[in-house]
C-alpha cells in the first residue's frame, strides 16, 4: 500500500478502538465526516469491509478485527520508539495521561506535581478523575493511580503516598435524632450517603475491620454520588453518615463539624501507587512525573 495511506490506517485504528465514529474524531482532532469518508476510501482500496456500522454502534469485521490486530502492537512500538527520541531534547518534553481518584488528585497528586510542572513547561498533563479501575492500555493512558491492593498485578508499580483509611462520619444534628451505630451491621438502619463506583456501576460496600474480621456492608440511603467531595457536603448538611477519606474530613473532625463513627472499625490500609507498563519508564517526560509522585526515598518500583 502506498505511503500516503498510512494516515488512514491509523483513524482506521482510531475507529476500531474506540468503537465509535464520533470519539475516534474527537481523539484525532477531525471532522466526523473527514474520518467517515477516509474509512469508505480505505475500504474501496483495499477490497474489504473493515466496519459493521449501525445507528448507535461501531464494529470490526473480521478482516477489520485481523487488520487491527496487526496494526495495533506495530504502531505502540512506533509511539514508544519516537517518544523515547525525545530523550534528545534538552527539556523532557510530550503529554502524560493519568487516570486517577478526585482524591488521589486533590490530595496527593495535585500538590506534589504543581511546583514540578512550573519547572518543566514543555511537560503537558492530562488528568481523567474515574473512582473506577481502567485498563490502562486498552484506554491509552500513559499510567493509572490506585490503592495498592487495586493494582493490575503484570504492571510495574511504584507508592507515592502513605497509609491511610475511610472513617464513617455524620453531622451533630443528624446523630442528635438517630444514636450512633455502636457496630458496621447496625449502619443498615440509618441514612447513609453511598457511593457509586463508576466503571464497575454498583455501589461501594463499605468495608470493616477489627481484630482480624473483615465486614463489608451495604448500606442504603436517600443521596448517591460519584465524588468523595459531594459526599462530603451532603453529610455536612445533615443527610446522614457517609464513609470518606480521613484526611479530607479531619479538619471538620477538629472543629466539631462532623463526629468519627466507628474508629476502631477502620483500620490504615497500604495507600496510592502510580502503576504503569514497563515500555513507559524511559520516556524523560515519564520519569520526571513518576519521580515527582514517588513517596520517600525508599520507595523503589516493583513489579506487582
Amino acid at each position: 500500500m502506498a505511503r500516503q495511506d498510512f494516515n488512514d490506517l491509523l483513524w482506521f485504528l482510531a475507529v476500531a478502538e474506540e468503537r465509535s465514529f464520533t470519539r475516534a474524531a474527537a481523539r484525532l482532532g477531525i471532522t466526523q465526516s473527514t474520518l467517515s469518508h477516509a474509512i469508505k476510501k480505505l475500504e474501496t482500496r483495499m477490497g474489504i469491509r473493515l466496519l459493521a456500522r449501525t445507528t448507535r454502534s461501531v464494529a470490526t469485521t473480521e478482516a477489520g478485527e485481523t487488520l487491527r490486530q496487526s496494526l495495533a502492537p506495530r504502531i505502540a512500538e512506533i509511539d514508544a520508539e519516537i517518544a523515547a527520541l525525545m530523550s534528545y531534547r534538552d527539556r523532557p518534553a510530550g503529554t502524560i495521561r493519568l487516570t486517577l481518584s478526585d482524591h488521589a488528585l486533590s490530595g496527593l497528586v495535585w500538590p506534589k506535581l504543581r511546583p514540578v510542572l512550573a519547572a518543566y513547561p514543555d511537560i503537558k498533563v492530562e488528568f481523567s478523575i474515574d473512582n473506577g479501575l481502567r485498563n490502562i492500555v486498552e484506554d491509552h493512558f500513559d499510567a493509572g493511580i490506585r490503592l495498592g491492593e487495586s493494582v493490575e498485578k503484570d504492571m510495574i508499580a511504584v507508592r507515592i503516598g502513605p497509609d491511610w483509611r475511610l472513617v464513617a462520619v455524620a453531622s451533630p444534628a443528624y446523630l442528635a435524632a438517630n444514636p450512633p451505630p455502636q457496630h458496621p451491621n447496625e449502619l443498615v438502619a440509618h441514612n447513609c450517603i453511598n457511593m457509586r463506583q463508576s466503571r464497575a456501576g454498583g455501589l461501594y460496600a463499605w468495608e470493616f475491620e477489627k481484630d482480624g474480621q473483615e465486614l463489608r456492608v451495604r448500606v442504603d440511603g436517600q443521596l448517591t454520588f460519584n465524588t468523595s467531595v459531594a459526599m462530603i457536603d451532603a453529610v455536612l448538611n445533615g443527610y446522614g453518615i457517609a464513609y470518606v477519606p480521613e484526611d479530607l474530613v479531619a479538619g471538620h473532625i477538629a472543629g466539631g463539624a462532623l463526629t468519627a463513627l466507628l474508629e476502631d472499625w477502620s483500620p490504615p490500609f497500604p495507600g496510592y501507587y502510580i502503576y504503569y507498563p514497563s515500555r513507559r519508564q524511559s520516556l524523560p517526560a515519564f520519569k520526571v512525573i513518576v519521580d515527582a509522585l514517588r513517596h520517600g526515598p525508599g520507595w523503589p518500583c516493583a513489579n506487582l
